[in-house]
């Protein structure tokens, strides 16, 4: 139990640095649909979909390989070394070339020059700090990992706010001020670069010592062994961007011109309303990948992994549920103008979506761990070609609505093949029949809950309940158990 427990601690505080930051971020989805226009918020949206691809791009693996190697190379120091100093001369290489083509770049994706520049430089300075917060999640420093990490999205939320809400109102007071002669009128969507930007270079200042005090010694075998490791890992990252992002890019380019941003902005905000699950599972997987790869050689590490799966469905059905029968409350915290709400229809098949990746990154610890990176590349492709597949064949007469179902059924389909492939080359004893009727059960509640009975808290929170006591009545013992070790 002890091993669970520690797992639990660090996933309860990564899940803080997690939560914390998307919640000061999710504060901001209502600053940006107040103040934006749906066709300008649906600018920016698909503005940060593009990011997702180049964070991808410039991480190229070397986060994962150096959790790979820092474990297995007994030199923890040169695995440090030549992963910091590889993404150090990438990323400048990055920005020199992005900076000199920016022109191109904006013509090619019809964004704003301005704007284009803005992102480079955001792209560049996250890409610096990936090895730095490695390094802190590797050493187990936790808490300074999620300071930093809630310190960086502080500054951005106060920065949009004082950008967006403040000096406007400061220049309406004080016309001929201080403030007046800074301010930009009509420069939301710079604005709220500009606070991404800042905060991320105050996110490189503090990690900059990792950089200042490096040897820069750098070891090329291990570097193009981690490179061999890592590049499969980039090709299933941007075949999960494909997946978590490019709906929104292919909706501006399949839609007629005149309501094509508008529909990405209703649906990337209706989008946002699945965070509860995304946290759980970005929170979840930053204390799981570290821990499955340190206990690697345990001989019980096959019922360990399963064990953990086995926790992760019950408390994410349990999540899935409870968002799903709130999610008409939650859309009037999040998202106060009204016309977006048109997209709510989306939220429980992205919900579920994003329930099946977090189950899909449990099974997919089997090819990390016997080194066939590739298989997981391979799984991706599969979900991009269907993610890209039923967003052409759905979106023209579906809008969004077709792309949260190319969504559910992408990473539906990767949990699947992620499942049968893993009883091949890795067998992991799962409980199926256990997580099945957790699982089961929770999306039969859910259906009723928003189709039949939407708004109706009465009902939905009787399911909820009901829920919770099939959740005791199958876990009771392990959960008495759980009781009186604390009573100890």
């Amino acid at each position: 139990m002890g091993l669970y427990k520690k797992l639990f601690k660090q996933t309860a505080i990564y899940g803080l640095a997690t939560v914390l930051p998307r919640m000061f971020s999710f504060l901001l989805v209502p600053l940006y649909t107040n103040l934006l226009p749906k066709a300008e918020y649906g600018k920016v949206s698909i503005i940060f979909a593009w990011m997702i691809f180049f964070n991808v791009i410039l991480a190229y693996g070397m986060e994962t390989a150096f959790f790979r190697f820092y474990n297995s190379e007994d030199n923890k120091k040169s695995v440090i070394e030549t992963s910091m100093i590889s993404i150090f001369w990438t990323t400048i290489s990055f920005l020199f070339i992005a900076l000199l083509f920016r022109s191109t770049l904006a013509d090619w994706s019809g964004i704003d020059s301005q704007y284009i520049t803005y992102t480079i430089w955001i792209l560049a300075l996250d890409a610096l700090v990936i090895i730095p917060f490695s390094k802190l999640r590797a050493l187990q420093k936790p808490m300074v990992y999620a300071m930093i990490k809630i310190g960086n999205v502080l500054v951005n939320l106060i920065l949009s706010v004082l950008f967006l809400l403040y000096f406007p109102i400061l220049v309406k007071e004080s016309p001929d001020g201080f403030v007046s002669s800074l301010f930009i009128d009509n420069f939301e969507i710079g604005y709220i670069f500009l606070a991404n930007i800042i905060a991320s270079l105050l996110t490189f200042v503090i990690l900059s010592p990792d950089y200042v005090f490096l040897r820069w010694k750098f070891d090329l075998i291990l570097w193009k062994k981690m490179l061999r490791y890592g590049l499969p890992i980039m090709v299933a990252g941007i075949a999960f961007a494909i997946n978590e992002q490019f709906d929104k890019i292919l909706l501006a380019k399949l839609l007629p011109a005149k309501i094509a941003e508008a529909e990405v902005g209703v649906y990337s905000a209706c989008y946002k309303l699945g965070l509860f699950m995304v946290l759980y599972r970005t929170a979840y997987t930053l204390g799981i990948e570290p821990f499955f790869f340190s206990h690697a050689s345990d001989k019980n590490a096959p019922q360990t992994y399963a064990t953990v799966t086995k926790y992760f469905v019950i408390f994410g059905s349990l999540i899935m549920l409870s968002v799903i029968v709130f999610a008409d409350l939650f859309k009037f915290l999040m998202i106060r103008d009204s016309s977006y709400w048109v997209a709510m229809k989306v939220v429980p098949l992205i919900i579920l979506a994003n329930f099946c990746l977090g189950i899909y990154t449990n099974l997919s610890v089997w090819y990390k761990l016997i080194d066939k990176t590739y298989i997981g590349a391979y799984i991706s492709i599969a979900g991009a070609v269907i993610t890209l597949a039923l967003n052409f064949l759905l979106i023209p007469t579906m809008s969004y609505y077709g792309s949260a179902i190319a969504t559910l059924a992408a990473y539906g389909s990767m949990m699947a093949i992620s499942y049968f492939l893993g009883n091949k080359y890795y067998p992991i004893p799962y409980d199926f029949r256990k997580i099945g009727s957790y699982m089961g059960l929770s999306i039969f509640f859910s259906v009723i809950s928003f189709y039949k009975f939407r708004e109706n808290y009465f009902v939905g929170i009787a399911l909820l309940l009901a829920f919770m006591y099939f959740i005791y009545h199958n876990e009771k013992e392990t959960l008495l158990k759980i009781a009186n070790r604390k009573k100890e």
